[in-house]
């Protein structure tokens, strides 16, 4: 019996490890082809093996997403193998902390690259290939999900750069999704990321107890879920609605 996602092709960024890697198996179980892309070639490698031992289907694409040329490469590269894309899954991100003042700048360029630069690079590039699968896929939708983080709602003293890239996805989503309404599109900003291992309650307590404590906090099957769902009505909606209702 097929699943629902069979017959559709989703591209990962950042799929190597953690939410980007539970998200890309995940879509593979509900049927979806999954092309992974990131830059260790042997950890997307293990994530491939993963997948077609389950009896999915994946591609391994070794590319740099803040590299214009390589993500749109790596984006072609997806439409020529498999013939379609209909769901983008932008999750690469790279997280640096510490203060403005003596801070190390080249960090700072660093991570705006691959947080904001790889997420507009590969946004680009795949929209025109969505928007022919929203209207010819099989499920007459296609997704955008930005993942942002806790960071991307919340700001932390002396996360002030992290700040910035986050609350930048959140905000280039919102906008994108009013542009472009022949898909869904998606950044669930209360996803637990590595994020909350650095939390301090000394001194960041002030700040985020408040969010947790108003705030379902998802975890990376949940991510995956909204991906795999036919259809979302909003970001609350996706917060307060168990994974195995799926």
């Amino acid at each position: 019996m097929p699943s629902r996602l069979t017959g559709t092709v989703a591209l990962v960024t950042g799929a190597s490890s953690g939410i980007g890697a539970a998200t890309a198996r995940r879509l593979a179980e509900d049927g979806a082809s999954v092309a992974l892309v990131a830059r260790r070639k042997g950890r997307l490698e293990d994530v491939a093996a993963e997948i077609e031992k389950a009896g999915g289907t994946a591609l391994v694409v070794d590319a740099d997403i803040t590299d214009r040329a390589q993500a749109e490469a790596a984006v072609q590269q997806t439409v020529e193998h498999f013939g379609r894309l209909d769901t983008l899954v932008n999750n690469a991100s790279l997280m640096l902390l510490g203060p403005v003042v003596g801070a190390d700048v080249d960090e700072w360029e660093r991570m705006l690259a691959v947080n904001v630069q790889g997420l507009l690079h590969t946004t680009h590039a795949a929209l025109p290939h969505l928007l022919r699968a929203a209207e010819d896929g099989p499920r007459k939708v296609a997704d955008i999900v930005n993942i942002s983080s806790i960071a991307g709602r919340v700001a932390w003293n002396g996360y002030g750069v992290y700040n910035l890239t986050k609350f930048g996805v959140n905000g280039f989503t919102e906008s994108l999704r009013q542009e472009v309404t022949q898909r869904h599109v998606l950044e669930p900003g209360g996803v637990d990321t590595e994020l909350g291992s650095h939390n301090k309650p000394e001194i960041q307590g002030a700040m985020i107890t408040p969010f947790y404590e108003t705030t379902e906090v998802l975890v990376p099957d949940d991510i995956a879920y909204m991906v795999t769902r036919p259809r979302h009505t909003s970001i609350g909606e996706l917060w307060i609605t168990p994974t195995d209702q799926a």
